[in-house]
Parts: structure tokens; C-alpha cells; sequence
């Protein structure tokens, strides 16, 4: 195991303490103290995962997750002392993966990193398939060796967990898929209360595939039940 993963928090003690844990299983760790540092870290850097603080001097931490969203889809999880819904809402909103509120459990942030690690590193591999397989569905086109959606010819920039999201549903097209379903699926641990991580992710993929995404024609909420893909 050598993932590099870029731990960011203006506080020096927490920044140890994460570096010293995963450092114990096996990671290769990077650095940094602020939002700009970050950016900095990742620019001169092979990263596989970042850990990020919100609140941080210069540039905090969710500008910051705005701006890597810009160029890279790697997993990032957002640290932070808020735990109110509408906090985590808003960092996964940002482009974040995974919120992990302080003070945080060792154990919870390991697992939760190795979860993170082996979606990517699965999503990635470019090998894994020497078969092309497309999965097709009127505007739009899932290239299943490429890992990449493809929306009127055109590639869209999913992340690792949207890209896993939008493979489940269009190998299912029609199938309603509680939010419950969807988080073990794509995040392949046990759901506690999903319901908003899968909404934010849902909505994140509708501004990305559809023409109107306050009137969707693919992902589609069945009230009550779940999301589905709509077949054309």
C-alpha cells in the first residue's frame, strides 16, 4: 500500500495525529496548512485522496474543494467541527465525497479513507476491462472501460462517487433504488440516516447531465421510495 493522501488543517496537532494513524496503515502522507498551501501540495504532488479542514486562514477549506473540482476528481473527505445537516449538505455540495465531523473516531476516519481509496483506485484502473462496454441511454452514453459519462457525445466531469452512482443506475434503467440501496452500494458500508448524502449527490449529477435540471429527464425521484434512471 503506498496511496499518498494530503492531510489539510490549520491546526498542527490534528494534522499529526492524522499523518501518525495513517501513517500506521501503511500511507504515504503529505502536509499542509491552509487552503492555498493545499493547492500548492496537489499541483507538485501525486495525491489519491485529501483530507480537508473548513475553517482555515488565506482560503478555507470548501473554496478550496470548489477549486481542485475544477481539475481533479480524486476522493476527498471535509473535516470539520460543524455536525448540523445543513453543514454536511454544503460540503458535499461543494464537490467533497465524505464529511467526517471532529472530534472524529480513528477507527471511523481509517475505514473511511481505505473506503474512499478502493473506489477510486477500482473507478481508475483502466485495466480492469479489455472488453469495451457501452451503456446507452438516449442523450446519454456510459463507457464502462473508459470510466467516463458521456452526455451528447460530449464527456462529462463526474467524480469517483457520481461516476459510481450514474454506472449502478444506468445498468438498472428503470429500477427505483432507495437511498439506502444506493449508499451501500456506492460507498460499500452499512447507511446510517443517507438520505441527504445521496440527495446532494443526485442533484450534484442532474446539473452536470440534464438540459433542465429542475425538470429532469434521466434521474428521477420517486417520492417516498428512492431515485431511478429513467429509460428512453
Amino acid at each position: 500500500m503506498n496511496e499518498c493522501i494530503l492531510v489539510v488543517d490549520d491546526d498542527r496537532e490534528i494534522v499529526k495525529a492524522i499523518a501518525i494513524l495513517l501513517e500506521k496503515e501503511g500511507y504515504m502522507v503529505l502536509r499542509a496548512y491552509d487552503g492555498l498551501e493545499a493547492l500548492d501540495m496537489l499541483a507538485s504532488n501525486q495525491v489519491q485522496l485529501l483530507i480537508m479542514d473548513v475553517m482555515m486562514p488565506r482560503l478555507d477549506g470548501l473554496s478550496a474543494v470548489m477549486k481542485i473540482r475544477e481539475k481533479r476528481n480524486l476522493p476527498i473527505i471535509v473535516l470539520s467541527a460543524k455536525s448540523e445537516d445543513s453543514d454536511k449538505v454544503l460540503g458535499l455540495s461543494m464537490g467533497a465525497d465524505d464529511y467526517v465531523t471532529k472530534p472524529y473516531n480513528p477507527q471511523e476516519l481509517a475505514a473511511r479513507v481505505k473506503s474512499q481509496l478502493r473506489r477510486y483506485t477500482r473507478l481508475g484502473d483502466i485495466h480492469a476491462s479489455e472488453q469495451t462496454e457501452e451503456l446507452t441511454n438516449g442523450r446519454l452514453c456510459f463507457r464502462t472501460n473508459e470510466r467516463v459519462l458521456y452526455a451528447d457525445g460530449e464527456p462529462v466531469k463526474l467524480t469517483a462517487t457520481e461516476t459510481k452512482i450514474m454506472e449502478l443506475l444506468m445498468r438498472n434503467l428503470g429500477r427505483v433504488f432507495p437511498a439506502e440501496e444506493i449508499y451501500r452500494r456506492v460507498w460499500e458500508e452499512e447507511a446510517y440516516a443517507p438520505e441527504n448524502t445521496v440527495m446532494v449527490h443526485i442533484r450534484r449529477i442532474r446539473e452536470k447531465i440534464e438540459l433542465n435540471p429542475k425538470e429532469p429527464e434521466y434521474l428521477k425521484v420517486v417520492w417516498g421510495i428512492g431515485y431511478k434512471m429513467e429509460k428512453k
